[in-house]
């Protein structure tokens, strides 16, 4: 595809909304096609965000062929799963891809950085509106207005945007806070960990510059029965004997830990008033499967093939567009949430939990078989 010669410094074939993991290997793609790419994003990078830090080794060709090394960024390898209940019982399994760990504070500038040398613009800014009138999309932000073609919404799991185009999942209230830190201490590089205790459960793996990426989520009505969060670790997470033993011997990289509240995991719709949603706008995996960066990355991927083919001529109009990306992105992610909802539910009850644990000892292929569908399988480049 070749580059249009660009006459209105404020229009735009593609404006994406929010530079996580999805908007920037979208902005990438598609900005590689030689297409005009704004991407609005409201925080400088780096940054670090509340995340798990664990990716599949799915992703990885797509990322070579975005131009992204996460191993010479220094990212761990990672093929082992260690799972442990309330009670710490404890079962172990050897991961079926494989993946990796890197801090959203390297990934996230990596990406923007190549963003931008591909001719993406990112512009620091916030969106207060979106309007789609006579198949345009107007854009409004705290600085100016910006017109575009296509709009993609990668902003997250949660915004004020949600209200102001007046998503159904974003009027219900949701009872789960997330709360993320690094440590500095021993701990495996080659394992990621999900230990639960009352009430929620804590991810563990080490990230590129060898702290330990910590991120748990809880119950906020839970949480609230405690002074701060030093004292629900105290009195509540460190009742599992494995979180309590990587916390007391390691030292704290933050000053403060990263929290983030009301994350839903209700169904959102992947498409909303014309806007093609990627990774969490579209859609929220638990984190107790831990995969969400994968799928953010694989939607990326998904939105932006088809968005060349409709710039490219090969889907018809605006309405095959979605209708197509719709039915893509169900075939790829429908049935790994849905699996998401029905593990968590279960782990959320802890007799249930010490049972399950107790099967998977008794029967190890099982723990496998979940953990392949929550995850997808290495994707092609085309």
């Amino acid at each position: 595809m070749l580059k249009k010669l660009k006459t209105n410094p404020l229009n735009f074939d593609v404006i994406i909304i929010g530079g996580g993991l999805a908007g920037l290997s979208s902005a990438i793609h598609l900005s590689k096609s030689k297409l005009d790419v704004l991407v609005i994003e409201k925080n400088s990078y780096p940054k670090h965000k509340v995340c798990g830090e664990y990716i599949s080794n799915e992703v990885l060709p797509y990322f070579e062929f975005l131009g992204i090394d996460v191993f010479k960024l220094g990212a761990k390898k990672i093929n082992r799963f260690e799972l442990s209940t309330p009670k710490n019982k404890v079962v172990k399994a050897n991961l079926p891809l494989g993946g990796f760990g890197i801090s959203r504070f390297c990934l996230d500038f990596e990406l923007s950085k190549k963003a931008t040398d591909n001719q993406a613009i990112i512009s620091q800014d916030t969106v207060e509106d979106i309007q789609f009138l006579n198949d345009r999309f107007s854009v409004k932000t705290k600085l100016t207005t910006y017109t575009s073609t296509i709009v993609i919404g990668a902003y997250g799991k949660r915004a004020n945007l949600d209200v102001k185009i007046n998503r159904n999942f974003i009027k219900n209230k949701s009872p789960f806070l997330a709360v993320k830190t690094h440590l500095i201490g021993n701990f495996p590089e080659d394992l990621v960990a999900l230990h639960n205790f009352d009430g929620g459960y804590c991810g563990l793996s080490k990230v590129e510059n060898n702290s330990i990426n910590v991120c748990y989520i809880t119950d906020i009505e839970a949480f609230k029965k405690h002074r701060d969060i030093e004292d629900f670790q105290q009195k509540v997470v460190f009742k599992n004997s494995a979180l309590k033993a990587v916390f007391k011997n390691s030292k704290s990289v933050f000053k403060t830990p990263l929290t983030i509240s009301q994350i839903s995991f209700e169904t959102k719709n992947p498409i909303e008033n014309h806007i093609i949603m990627c990774g969490d706008t579209a859609g929220m995996i638990h984190p107790l499967c831990g995969n969400g960066m994968s799928i953010a990355i694989r939607s990326a991927q998904i939105a932006s093939l088809l968005i060349i083919q409709f710039f490219n001529g090969e889907i018809k109009d605006r309405q095959a567009l979605e209708k197509q990306y719709l039915r893509e992105w169900n075939t790829e992610f429908k049935s790994r949430l849905k699996t998401g909802h029905i593990v968590a539910n279960l782990f959320s009850k802890n007799r249930i939990a010490e049972v399950l644990i107790s099967i998977t000892k008794l029967i190890p292929s099982i723990l496998p078989q979940i953990i392949k569908r929550t995850h997808g399988k290495i994707m092609t480049v085309k």
